[in-house]
């Protein structure tokens, strides 16, 4: 069913099936920890603990802050790919 604003403007149709394409969100249902648990566990593998979290927060942070904000998840990632403790890269993340 479509709807108005009160500008006059039309929404577009949703479908009424919780979590379809299209349907509106009232903002997120799993916050942070539970959302990388979930996930995790998807994958096969273990949650990392908070300090690993914090670590990881911290690498994206500083390359965020030395580039751009789209280096953060990619640096993320180039931990995991290369196997390495977050720790180590975020010194090694520090130096470039």
């Amino acid at each position: 069913m479509q709807g108005s604003t009160s500008l006059g403007m039309v929404t577009p149709p949703t479908d009424p099936t919780p979590g379809a394409p299209g349907e509106p969100t009232s903002g997120p249902t799993l916050d942070a920890t539970a959302w990388v648990a979930a996930f995790a566990e998807r994958l096969g593998v273990e949650a990392p603990d908070q300090a690993t979290i914090d670590t990881l927060l911290d690498l994206a942070g500083v390359a965020a802050h030395a580039s751009q904000r789209t280096a953060a998840p990619i640096a993320c990632y180039l931990v995991g790919r290369a196997g390495l403790d977050p720790g180590a890269a975020l010194e090694d993340a520090r130096q470039v």
